[in-house]
């Protein structure tokens, strides 16, 4: 199986497609959002971390990159991974292809998920997620049976500090600053294909891994 990296705005739906391509092709979801967050908070670097985060800035790379290589190192041989949230400029895609490189692995298939800034906002500020099961709603576009009450295991849902409208802007004007050329760099190594974040995203998804997997 190919290794993937997915490209898309902040709420562009990288986790939620990610989820569904280890449903079904049992790839290894490697979101680096979720490694920083899974950090100790009480530690010192969870602490600096948290810092970074709930004000939208960027975490710094370094910090990042080696957070990165300890889950890479994690995998079997035979493990193919979905990248989520890295790299999000040149530098760091350039970081990136230098430690895949090292380990002696690969990226093979970028794909970017294209969805309208609106729809983006209310996907993030609608945000809320079940702390026990880690299963994710949205009060807009996908609520609870039970309003704040997880459908699965009935605990309280939380809503992330950091999902909030100045935080939001932040975070997509860092996108169309430094992510966005990414997609020239992967278009001139000729691993970049984009897919409508809206409609039969999934699907269309598939076709392009079957495709290139044929």
């Amino acid at each position: 199986m190919k290794n993937i990296l997915f490209i898309a705005p902040p709420a562009g739906g990288k986790g939620t497609q990610s989820d569904l391509l280890v449903d079904n092709f049992g790839y290894i979801h490697i979101s680096t959002g979720d490694l920083l967050r899974e950090l100790d908070e009480n530690s010192e670097l969870g602490k600096k971390v948290n810092g970074y985060m709930k004000s939208g800035a960027l975490v710094p790379d370094d910090i990042v990159l080696e957070l990165l290589k300890q889950k890479l190192l994690t995998l079997n041989e035979n493990d193919a991974f979905i990248l989520d949230g890295y790299p999000r400029n040149i530098d760091q895609a350039e970081a990136l292809s230098s430690l895949l490189n090292e380990i002696n692995k690969s990226l093979d298939l970028v794909i970017k998920l294209n969805v309208p800034y609106d729809v983006l906002e209310k996907r993030a500020l609608g945000r809320v997620s079940c702390p026990k099961c880690k299963s994710t709603y949205n009060i807009y576009f996908k609520k609870p049976l039970v309003e704040d009450i997880c459908d699965k295991c009935g605990e309280k849902l939380i809503h992330r500090t950091d999902d909030n409208s100045e935080t939001f802007k932040t975070r997509y004007d860092t996108y169309e600053k430094s992510t966005e050329p990414l997609i020239s760099y992967y278009q001139n190594k000729n691993i970049l294909v984009e897919v409508d974040g809206m409609n039969n995203t999934h699907e269309a998804i598939m076709n392009v891994i079957n495709d290139d997997n044929d």
